[in-house]
């Protein structure tokens, strides 16, 4: 296995990053301006619905941040854990894991407290939130404190074809490396924040202090630093969902800048531009959040049982974009832990009743979504 490429941080003048931000001004510029808007427009809703666009945003983030990592959690399990943290009463049951409880426990951290010193304790408290039972899948790794003697490498291929993308430094460096970093960002001196949340991210990411779970606090080290620069506790926008729609680009743009020069200007335009996406993303959930709150107003006196409301709070997240393949009987039985005729039956109501709105051949292939123009 070669490793002969030259590292980052093996340049002589490590750990001092250069770029030029000449080029990014209009695009500082349109993430400012798109700032704004959001908090405009969250400045308007209730606290009800404020309440609900920052749980679907956490959803969106935990589910996603994880997924870049070839995780896939349980939306309802994701779901509990957040209503459960931020006091939001619901009727289903309880579904939430020690794994999704930590994962949330982190992310609500970074915002709520991100003008709390960043340091090692703290890290490792996120560690330890992460792997609760101290495994990675079925490998035990070091928790609550830095990886181990092995090198760390990042590597793809079939044994014996093995690519290295990334070799990290030494882990007789680490502490050093993180005291370094550790200043910068807790610095009070700091230039534009959202430069310096690209530099936080990458500058953790080439460290890689971790046995595991290196990417998923990066990005949420990235969601602290974003409200710090937004002077914000709530986070109205996914900058995980936005890195994991473009997740080959965000894996090309760290090797390229891992195994370069100190010039990062790439690497902080490729996040730039990612921050103003996810930026533009966010206004889809807030339609969503004021779509979801219209339709139960014009249903505030419609009479339904908990399992058609059960029913419909689920489309409704899916939002106007529909529940895959809509919502049936066979479905909204095993959703319900009913039977078919039950659900049928339920389903009927529900179209008489104006909340939904039947598709497809009819009979068994009928499917059913939200009516978002019901009286």
């Amino acid at each position: 296995m070669q490793t002969y490429q030259t590292y980052i941080w093996q340049n002589s003048n490590w750990p001092h990053f250069t770029y030029d931000l000449t080029q990014f001004q209009t695009l500082l510029q349109e993430i400012r301006y798109q700032q704004g808007l959001l908090d405009g427009i969250c400045k308007g809703l209730s606290e009800e619905h404020l309440l609900e666009m920052q749980s679907e945003t956490l959803a969106l983030d935990a589910v996603t941040t994880s997924e870049i990592e070839g995780e896939i959690l349980s939306r309802d399990s994701v779901r509990s854990s957040i209503f459960k943290k931020l006091g939001i009463s619901y009727d289903t049951q309880d579904r939430s894991t020690v794994q999704t409880d930590g994962l949330i426990d982190i992310l609500l951290d970074a915002s709520r407290n991100a003008i709390k010193a960043f340091d090692e304790n703290r890290l490792f408290s996120w560690h330890a939130a992460l792997f609760p039972n101290g495994y990675s899948g079925m490998h035990k790794i070091n928790v609550a404190s830095y990886r181990g003697e092995e090198p760390m490498q990042v590597v793809s291929g079939r044994i014996g074809k093995e690519k290295v993308h990334y070799v990290a430094p030494s882990r007789d460096r680490v502490e050093e490396e993180m005291k370094r970093f550790f200043e910068f960002i807790n610095s009070t001196n700091a230039e534009n924040g959202y430069v310096c949340t690209a530099i936080a991210h990458l500058w953790f990411v080439i460290i890689h202090p971790m046995d595991d779970g290196n990417g998923r606090i990066a990005r949420a080290l990235s969601d602290m630093m974003l409200s710090r620069a937004e002077h914000s506790s709530v986070r109205l926008y996914s900058m995980s969902s936005a890195i994991n729609d473009s997740r080959r680009g965000y894996y090309d743009v760290l090797e390229q800048t891992t195994t370069g020069t100190m010039d990062i200007t790439a690497w902080i335009g490729w996040f730039l531009e990612t921050v103003l996406i996810a930026q533009q993303n966010a206004h889809k959930t807030i339609e969503k959040v004021v779509a979801k709150a219209r339709f139960w107003q014009v249903h505030i006196h419609t009479d339904l049982n908990p399992r058609q409301k059960k029913v419909l709070n689920r489309l409704l997240d899916a939002g106007k974009e529909g529940f895959e393949g809509g919502m049936n009987a066979r479905k909204y039985a095993s959703l319900c832990d009913c039977s078919r005729v039950t659900a049928s039956r339920d389903l009927s109501d529900l179209l008489d009743k104006g909340c939904i709105i039947s598709r497809g051949a009819g009979g068994r292939s009928t499917g059913y979504d939200i009516d978002w123009g019901s009286k």
